[in-house]
């Protein structure tokens, strides 16, 4: 059996080779895939060979721990196919049953049974592909905490700021707002359910928020009770770190769920970030937060990631379902002109 399988070659540059693949062993399963989720932060870091040198790809995901950080690799982690086969002594009739899987972009994948997640009856195979993004935004949210009443902004508005700023929207909060540079996603942001949205590049639209922030301008003014006590930075772009700083209320949180990569920005922890006490900290999905992990578990908080898959409907964030074979579309899209393009997803039937 062979499969035609993504590899990122070299710095902008991705190929699809056809290899052949191992026979299945007990508890094995093969997976034909339907459509895999382009994660365009993760994978444009990969495409422009911005991931730092010692760190492992995800070394929580059983797909890559054998793969070197180094070109040529493979990467992708969210299909959604059909079992076509199973391994010696399994249970056949698995055989057909839809399932997401952490697997690299290919036609094919094999992998143990026990990986792979079965999709609720009823979710569509192009809303299933959000699971992995819906899950991190399902553990921001999490992380951060949010109380009743209070002030949040969510700085991004890419597909993981839209799931965040989706969840948040069912939240007992005083204000929901979210900082985006693009006006196409500011109006999906506030269809997905944020009060208001304002551009980083509008002085206007900053003073504007920070008003509604009731935040003073002069630090140690003598009252404590301005900014937003939740900050989300999901942009990606590590500069935009001072503006979470500037937002943030006195003892607030600002909670980065952004993967820089290689990529770094001054960050000005002078008067307003030392004399407010601001705690910033970093998210990331592949584990559960420690003061959660005695309650909670990836299968508990998978079901509540695919309640909220059918609550929020992110397929509508996709723009653009490419085939397969024209992968190097999607990279060089994303690359050239991500304003055009929010969710890509590749189409392994056309």
């Amino acid at each position: 059996m062979n499969a035609n399988q993504l590899f990122f070659i070299k710095n902008k540059k991705v190929e699809i080779h056809e290899q052949k693949l191992p026979e299945l062993k007990p508890n094995q399963v093969l997976v034909k895939n339907l459509y895999s989720a382009v994660s365009a932060g993760t994978e444009m870091l990969v495409y422009r060979g911005q991931l730092p040198d010692n760190m492992a790809l995800d070394e929580n995901l059983v797909a890559f721990n054998q793969q070197k950080n180094s070109y040529p690799l493979q990467y992708g982690y969210a299909c959604v196919g059909e079992i076509e086969e199973i391994g010696e002594d399994g249970d056949a009739t698995c055989i057909g049953n839809k399932v997401f899987s952490f697997q690299p972009h290919a036609s094919h994948h094999i992998c143990e049974m026990d990986s792979v997640i079965n999709l609720p009856h009823g979710i569509d195979p192009k809303e299933a592909v959000f699971l992995a993004n819906m899950e991190t935004a399902v553990n921001l949210v999490q992380d951060a905490n949010p109380h009743l009443g209070d002030r949040v902004v969510v700085m991004g508005q890419g597909v993981v700021g839209l799931l965040v700023s989706s969840i948040l929207a069912e939240f007992p909060l005083a204000s929901l707002d979210a900082v985006e540079t693009l006006a196409n996603r500011r109006i999906l942001s506030v269809q997905s359910g944020t009060q208001e949205t304002f551009s980083p590049a509008s002085d206007e639209d900053i003073t504007t928020l920070k008003d509604k922030l009731k935040l003073r301008t002069q630090p140690n003014s003598g009252d404590s009770s301005g900014g937003a006590d939740v900050v989300f930075e999901l942009t990606g772009s590590p500069v935009a770190l001072n503006m979470a700083v500037d937002l943030c209320a006195y003892a607030g949180r600002i909670v980065v769920g952004s993967w820089y990569g290689t990529k770094s920005a001054h960050l000005n922890l002078g008067t307003r970030f030392h004399r407010n006490r601001i705690n910033i900290m970093g998210s990331q999905v592949s584990t559960i937060a420690p003061e959660l992990s005695g309650r909670w578990d990836k299968e508990r908080r998978f079901s509540v990631t695919w309640d909220m898959i059918k609550k929020c409907h992110p397929a509508q964030f996709i723009s653009h379902c490419i085939p397969f074979m024209q992968a190097e579309e999607a990279y060089r899209l994303l690359d050239d002109s991500p304003q055009d393009a929010l969710q890509v997803i590749f189409d392994y039937q056309q």
